[in-house]
């Protein structure tokens, strides 16, 4: 991957860092100076903080990389009881003790070279000074002495969804930020996340706080087992997938071991795939299929007698192009991949008109990735030129357009082949 340079930074990142920073320094040195209410209770939950900070995910794409944690500063941001004994801790304290939770849990990650880091503890102090804001003041004056049973817990249910709501536009917000990708198809993908582990860390959280106020501390460990049993079967899930992506990543490269292609020319491919999919919208499932079809879309190639020279398919009359392309497809079936990435792989050169959006995009892609090899300095103008200018036939325009705007927004070089 390219680096961006200096004048694409993103800089909405540096605010929301900031605006923790300062919330994070301002809650500590309350909690400092008023000194710490009810030790025992804010260490429990400290430890269950870090407990499910140590075991967060790291390397999966999942919506929460320490459902346990999230559980665990949740329930202590919204509780107004221990052992039917009302709270004296406020948000400052629970901002406080989260964060240093937060801060122990993250150091095996940090030792590791594990991140990213601070956007983690970011969205994790906001998030958790959100819903401690919103509770303890109006706890603490008495507000929620009248709502009882099902009421009280339908408000620690609301106060919840609001908080995950609300974490949900900040990792949009920041994925945004560092990547230029549309905020819109960002923040959709979050939601629909939360239907997975956000559901379960909202209901763990409203149930142990409502668990510590009947019974005491010793409702933690026995309903947040039921979470870090999900999580450890998340985990074994994250790992199945990653193998699955390991797998059409050692597929793809047939082709380069063969000599059919460049090296390296199916994982650019990929990367600028699901860079113009992300642009265009298409959501994450969608992404996943787009980006094993681009790793996978020249495998039909070593059904050729003799290689095609530098592996250029864009060239090849539109017939060759069908034919490699259903020989690829074939070759999908067989390996046990979802049976979309086979389709995508099959239609690749098909009429832009007849194609599925994936397929458009893989092609497109491809094209440019082969003009713009050894094109010299004004490589990526002229391929780009050469896109629009086939835009009647070969290459959907929408496509093209998208292109070209990734390619200017992300400051993108030439892709190197090394």
């Amino acid at each position: 991957m390219t680096v961006r340079p200096p004048s694409c930074r993103p800089s909405l990142t540096a605010l929301i860092h900031a605006g923790a920073a300062l919330l994070a320094g301002g809650s500590l040195a309350v909690t400092l100076w008023n000194g710490m209410e009810e030790r025992p209770t804010a260490l429990a939950f400290g430890v269950l903080v870090t407990v499910g900070e140590l075991n967060r995910w790291t390397g999966a794409r999942v919506r929460e990389a320490a459902p346990l944690g999230a559980a665990g500063a949740l329930s202590y941001a919204l509780l107004g009881a221990n052992a039917q004994e009302p709270s004296r801790h406020g948000a400052a304290q629970v901002v406080a003790v989260v964060l240093a939770a937060a801060l122990l849990g993250c150091v095996p990650h940090v030792a590791r070279g594990r991140g990213p880091v601070l956007d983690h503890l970011a969205r994790r102090v906001l998030s958790v000074a959100f819903a401690a804001v919103c509770f303890q003041p109006l706890y603490n004056r008495g507000v929620f002495d009248h709502w009882k049973g099902p009421a009280y817990a339908l408000v620690l249910l609301a106060l919840l969804t609001l908080t995950v709501l609300c974490d949900c536009v900040l990792a949009a917000a920041l994925a945004h930020s560092r990547t230029g990708w549309p905020f819109g198809p960002l923040l959709r993908d979050e939601l629909r996340a939360l239907l997975g582990i956000g559901s379960a860390v909202c209901a763990t959280g409203a149930v142990m706080a409502l668990a510590v106020a009947v019974v005491g501390l010793w409702a933690l460990p026995v309903f947040c087992l039921p979470l870090l049993l999900t999580q450890l079967s998340f985990k074994r899930y994250a790992a199945v997938r990653t193998t699955y992506r390991q797998t059409i990543a050692s597929l793809a490269r047939a082709t380069e071991i063969a000599g059919y292609t460049p090296p390296g020319h199916a994982r650019r491919v990929a990367e600028l795939s699901r860079a113009v999919g992300r642009d265009l919208g298409l959501t994450r499932p969608e992404l996943a299929v787009l980006e094993s079809a681009a790793l996978m879309h020249d495998i039909g190639q070593l059904s050729l007698v003799d290689p095609v020279p530098a592996g250029a398919t864009a060239d090849l009359p539109g017939p060759e192009q069908r034919r490699i392309a259903l020989l690829g497809g074939a070759v999908v079936r067989q390996t046990g991949v979802d049976p979309a990435v086979a389709v995508v792989v099959e239609r690749q050169a098909d009429p832009y008109r007849e194609q599925p959006v994936a397929a458009r995009i893989v092609r497109a892609v491809n094209a440019y990735e082969e003009k713009v090899q050894g094109a010299g300095p004004g490589g990526p103008l002229t391929a780009l030129e050469e896109l629009r200018l086939a835009t009647a036939g070969d290459y959907a325009p929408d496509v093209v357009e998208s292109l070209a705007r990734v390619l200017a927004r992300d400051c993108l070089t030439v892709p190197s082949a090394g």
